[in-house]
C-alpha cells in the first residue's frame, strides 16, 4: 500500500471511531431525557414526602461513628431537613441536608496523655466540630501534655443526587453516613425506579438496605462461589485427614503399649527362669 492508501485507511478508522462516539453520546442523551430526568423528578417527590413524614413522626434514629484515638461518637438524627434542587438545560442536582446531634452523655470521656495524642484528637474534634479539649495541662515548655475529651455538637449529613446528559446516569454521594467521610455510587438508567427510591429511604433512616452494596457480574459471582465450594471441600478433606492421623497415632500408642507390656512380661519370665535354674 502507498502513503495515500495508509492515510485513507487511518482516516476511515478515525471517522468510524467518531461515528461510534457520536452514537454513544446520543444514546446517553436519549437515556437522560427519557429515563433519568423523569426519574429525578420522581425521586424529588419521594424525598419531599419522606422528609415530611419524618418531621411529623420524629422517629428516634441513632447513628454511631468511630473516631480514631477517641472512640464511638453517638448521636441521633435531627429531623430538620433542607431539600433543594438545581436545574440546568442538561443537568439536575438534588441535595438533601440535615444532621445528627451528638448525645454527649453516651460518648466516652477520654483522658489523652502526651502532646502527640492530644494534638491528634484535638485536630479531629476541630475538623468535625465536636468541641475542644477540657482541662488541658501544659508541660514545662508550655505545650499541652494532657487533656480530657468529651464529644458534643452536631455533625452535618448530606445526600447529593446528580445527573447529566453527558453521563446518562445517576450519581449519588453520601457524606457522614456510614462513616465520617463521603461515599459515591453510580446507577445506570435501568436501575432507577421505586425499588431504588425505597432503598434510598431505608439508607437515610439507617435501616437495612442494599443501596451501597456492590452488584457483582454473574461470571465473577459464580467464580467466587466455585472458589468457596473448592475451599470448603479442601477443608473437609484436611479435617478428615487430620482426624485419621489422630486415630492412627492413638492406635500406634495402644499397640506400643501392649507390645511393651508383653515385652516386660517376657523379661520377667526370663528372669524367673534364671532364678529357678540357679536354685536347681
Amino acid at each position: 500500500m502507498g502513503l495515500l492508501d495508509d492515510l485513507e485507511s487511518e482516516a476511515q478508522k478515525r471517522r468510524g471511531e467518531d461515528t461510534e462516539a457520536a452514537a454513544r453520546k446520543a444514546e446517553r442523551e436519549t437515556a437522560y431525557r427519557t429515563v433519568v430526568e423523569p426519574a429525578m423528578t420522581a425521586l424529588l417527590g419521594y424525598l419531599r414526602e419522606l422528609t415530611t413524614k419524618l418531621r411529623e413522626l420524629q422517629p428516634r434514629i441513632a447513628m454511631r461513628h468511630v473516631l480514631p484515638g477517641y472512640g464511638d461518637v453517638v448521636g441521633y438524627i435531627e429531623h430538620e431537613y433542607e431539600l433543594r434542587e438545581e436545574r440546568q438545560p442538561s443537568a439536575r442536582e438534588i441535595v438533601l441536608s440535615f444532621g445528627f446531634v451528638v448525645a454527649s452523655s453516651e460518648c466516652p470521656t477520654v483522658q489523652a496523655e502526651g502532646s502527640g495524642r492530644v494534638r491528634a484528637i484535638a485536630a479531629l474534634f476541630q475538623r468535625y466540630r465536636l468541641g475542644g479539649p477540657l482541662a488541658p495541662q501544659k508541660d514545662a515548655s508550655g505545650e499541652v501534655a494532657s487533656a480530657t475529651f468529651k464529644a458534643k455538637g452536631r455533625i452535618p449529613l448530606e445526600a447529593r443526587f446528580q445527573s447529566d446528559a453527558a453521563s446518562g446516569q445517576l450519581r449519588i454521594a453520601f457524606t457522614n453516613f456510614d462513616d465520617l467521610g463521603s461515599a459515591v455510587k453510580l446507577f445506570a438508567p435501568e436501575r432507577l425506579g421505586e425499588a431504588l427510591y425505597d432503598d434510598i429511604g431505608h439508607y437515610l433512616m439507617r435501616e437495612p438496605n442494599s443501596l451501597m452494596r456492590e452488584i457483582l457480574p454473574d461470571d465473577y459471582r459464580n467464580a467466587l462461589k466455585a472458589r468457596v465450594q473448592e475451599q470448603e471441600v479442601r477443608r473437609r478433606w484436611e479435617s478428615q485427614i487430620a482426624a485419621r492421623q489422630v486415630e492412627e497415632v492413638a492406635m500406634l500408642k495402644r499397640e506400643y503399649s501392649v507390645t511393651g507390656r508383653f515385652s516386660r512380661l517376657g523379661d520377667a519370665v526370663g528372669k524367673l527362669r534364671g532364678l529357678v535354674g540357679r536354685k536347681g
